[in-house]
């Protein structure tokens, strides 16, 4: 198989999500899947086998769930336009419109009877309840929705509120806040179906406590948390009624998150550690710990099952995605599996800020030093892509596509990276940016000194968050790098505040300190268009028409500045109309990169080439 057909095979691979099943009726389950050439909720019925596609829409459905009973799917439709947060990335729709829900074997759409919004969150009850919170420009707020009533707001807030969960028996609902004004590190609390309030925790300046589920026994008022007390987010169990709180210790390094198993005995423990995840069963009885078999990689979600086994969606660099059990079966195959790639390596390089962990993946067929791509992370909820996610051990069809072009990929866990504590996390406050950048220069340096980057044809590339990184290292390290390719990106952050959705403002206050009307310079010094006269590399933008997370405005400013200063950038305009794949956009978009870094840089076999690596 050609390259280029190799890479596209990727990403035209069906693939699917974990399949969530209704508490009380576990033989039913969603999942979303790409099948059909976008990315849409899917309804399973465990027992006959028989999947049913649930929504149908031009450019995918982002969010569903199931309810206990099982009775209904519930997915969240919005306007056309946009990017998705999808693995492979995509097109999807600008974020803002209603939930709906639909009978699990099929039936009319019922939306709730509410104005449309942003999604903040869903959590369902068994007797029918939905707590729902949504944003606008008047504010963020949580709302309870019963059968054949209208919603009724609980709870409303200039800052960022949304959705953890609701008690199985809909009497408790968990509200994550950020009324201090830090949407990074949120606040908690419980309120009642009448909206007053129960209980709250909040650890204060830079400790964020965020809700996960109630333990999903009816009756049962335990609900799973994550605190960051003592330097990293780990679990602890707490009962917002007497106030009682169980921290998990647990001897083990890295980053920890959890679940309940369904007897609400044991916890599921999710440990994550330079990129590559592990599980543990945890016993709340004894304290007992006992790991889980899994293949070494990246588990992206975990379920426990009611009969004890737990179900889990893997994959690694070299591995595609696959939904395993504990007991050794495959849960859930979407089709045909796409061609495997090449294994990563673990990197250590000392920064300005500590010691910087990175992976690099690297082409067989071309000999070092080699045409290196930069790909600069876009994982944040939220942004797409920026401070607090991780890149890691998984399967990445946009890594793979730049490998065999015969590009080496380097990818780098800097200072506002997730998995390494909360003080590496979080020193960008202030400097959004150049911190980052600091780290991606020390890889950078050591990457062409040991020989494996050639210091002529580097590109940085990003989509979203790391789309923003790409334009702004163009034009503050401009001697450094060959081309950029910035997707989605922000390019103003300013002018970005004006147009993007309430939380991506929440989150734009929190990391610069303020609004931009209240800390100007912080924005400017900040943002790319502020260097726009330095950029000297050939650059290429990929840009949606109705993008939330980069909006086009302030990216066509940004293009006009370029020009401004005698510079040039190539723009492509993503499809986002009727009709369009979100599979083949991004198909379309990474090939338009690839084209793009061989006409500026020369294709990667110009030079010795060597036999392919075994083993």
């Amino acid at each position: 198989m050609k390259a280029e057909e190799r890479w596209q095979a990727r990403f035209r691979a069906p693939r699917v999500t974990l399949p969530t099943w209704a508490r009380q009726a576990p033989q039913r389950a969603v999942y979303r899947g790409n099948a059909s050439g976008s990315w849409e909720i899917y309804a399973w019925d465990r027992a006959s086998g028989h999947t049913r596609q649930v929504t149908d829409r031009p450019h995918g459905t982002r969010f569903g769930a199931i309810d206990p009973t099982g009775q209904w799917i519930w997915w969240f439709g919005d306007t056309p336009g946009g990017q998705d947060d999808d693995p492979d990335g995509g097109v999807h729709d600008d974020g803002h419109g209603v939930w709906s829900r639909q009978p699990f074997h099929g039936g009319p759409d019922e939306p709730l009877a509410m104005p449309p919004g942003h999604p903040c969150g869903l959590a369902l009850a068994s007797d029918g309840a939905a707590a729902v919170g949504r944003s606008s420009r008047d504010g963020f707020e949580i709302l309870l929705a019963r059968p054949e009533s209208e919603p009724v707001t609980l709870y409303h807030h200039d800052e960022y509120a949304a959705v953890a969960d609701m008690s199985l028996d809909g009497s408790l609902i968990a509200v994550n806040h950020s009324e201090h004004g830090d949407v990074l590190h949120p606040a908690l609390r419980v309120i009642r179906a009448n909206g007053s309030t129960v209980a709250e925790l909040n650890d204060g300046p830079g400790r964020g406590v965020t809700g996960g589920r109630f333990a999903p026994v009816p009756g049962d008022r335990r609900l799973l948390v994550l605190h960051e007390r003592r330097g990293r987010r780990e679990p602890l169990v707490w009962d917002p009624v007497t106030g009682e709180q169980r921290e998990i210790w647990l001897r083990v390094r890295g980053e920890i998150s959890a679940d309940w198993y369904d007897d609400g005995r044991a916890l599921l423990i999710i440990h994550t550690q330079r990129g590559r995840t592990e599980l543990l069963r945890y016993d709340l009885a004894g304290g007992g710990l006992t790991p889980i078999e899994s293949p070494h990689g990246v588990i992206e979600a975990a379920a426990p099952r009611p009969d004890g086994t737990v179900e889990y969606a893997w994959s690694s660099a070299a591995h595609p995605p696959v939904v395993k059990s504990s007991n050794g079966h495959v849960v859930f195959s979407p089709g045909r599996t796409p061609p495997p790639s090449v294994p990563l390596e673990d990197i250590d390089v000392e920064g300005p800020g500590g010691r910087i962990h990175a992976l690099v993946s690297r082409p067989e067929r071309v000999a070092a030093p080699y045409p290196t791509v930069f790909l600069l992370r876009s994982v944040l909820p939220g942004f797409g892509g920026g401070p607090g996610g991780q890149d890691d051990d998984s399967f990445r069809p946009q890594v793979a596509a730049w490998v065999d072009s015969g590009f080496a990929v380097i990818r780098v866990n800097h200072r506002g990276s997730a998995g390494y504590g909360s003080a590496w996390r979080d020193a960008l406050r202030g400097e959004i940016g150049h911190i980052e950048l600091a780290d991606v220069a020390a890889v950078r340096e050591w990457a062409v000194e040991s020989g494996i980057a050639d210091p002529d044809r580097l590109v940085l590339a990003g989509r979203a968050w790391g789309g923003y990184l790409t334009l702004l290292a163009l034009g503050t390290q401009p001697k450094s790098w060959a081309a950029g390719i910035a997707s989605m990106p922000i390019a103003d952050h300013a002018a970005a505040y004006e147009d993007e959705a309430e939380c991506l403002r929440a989150a734009h206050r929190a990391l610069l300190g303020g609004s931009p009307a209240e800390v100007p310079e912080r924005y400017a010094a900040s943002s790319p268009i502020t260097y726009a006269d330095m950029v000297e590399a050939p650059l290429l933008i990929l840009t949606g028409a109705n993008d939330p997370r980069g909006p086009a405005r302030q990216v066509e400013r940004y293009v006009r500045a370029l020009a401004d200063h005698g510079r040039e950038a190539c723009v492509h305009r993503c499809g986002a109309g009727p009709g369009t794949s979100m599979v083949e956009e991004r198909v379309h978009q990474m090939a338009a990169s690839i084209d793009f870094a061989v006409r500026t840089l020369g294709r990667p076999d110009e030079r010795a080439v060597h036999e392919p690596r075994t083993g």
